[in-house]
């Protein structure tokens, strides 16, 4: 007789909802996989994963960064995603095609495992996961008073306007990356 191993057990998406519910004080939504709601406690700008990286090394933004496939999902203060529109056209990034969305109240974000727990192939992960017990609030950037944000001592943080203006800057020069990459399937034009 032939014994076979099981495969290793994945938590159940009850245990990962109750994670975020319990320990962060997160919102989620009903249903598989776990979802989170935004608006609430933040808000989420969706952007290139390659983008999103070249953003971070030039910002250092902080809070929690996901990433799920070729996105990355940048966690910021919830009502972001309200100003995106204003703050790009004031930034004269207007009318210029992005790839950069924003998802605010009444939206979904798909949810990561917890740190430390597996996940399935594709599924999102956490780059910068977020901490137990410890408020995201004040790590998430945000429209600050003018005059108020790191360095300053008027408050700890981060500056949306900063984030924004790099990821847009990091989105075009992808889009035209790619756009200018040369393609080696095309049969040469002068032969």
């Amino acid at each position: 007789m032939a014994f076979t191993v099981p495969l290793p057990r994945t938590p159940a998406d009850g245990s990962a909802a109750q994670w975020y519910e319990n320990e962060l004080g997160w919102a989620t939504a009903e249903g598989s996989p776990v979802r989170l709601l935004t608006g609430l406690r933040f808000d989420v700008l969706e952007v290139p994963s390659d983008a999103g990286a070249a953003a971070l090394r030039r910002t250092g933004a902080s809070g929690p960064v996901a990433v799920m496939g070729r996105r990355m999902r940048l966690l910021v203060a919830a009502g972001c995603a309200d100003e995106l529109p204003g703050l790009l056209d004031w930034l004269q990034w207007g009318g210029i095609a992005l790839d950069l969305t924003a998802i605010g109240a009444g939206g979904l974000m798909t949810a990561p495992p917890p740190p430390g727990r597996p996940g399935s192939r594709g599924a999102a992960l956490w780059l910068r996961p977020p901490v137990p017990g410890r408020e995201v609030e004040p790590t998430l950037p945000a429209l600050t008073p003018f005059g108020r944000g790191p360095g300053t001592g008027g408050g700890i943080s981060p500056d949306l306007v900063r984030l924004v203006d790099a990821v847009a800057t990091e989105c075009h020069r992808a889009r035209l990356l790619r756009t200018n990459t040369p393609r080696t399937n095309q049969p040469l034009a002068f032969s």
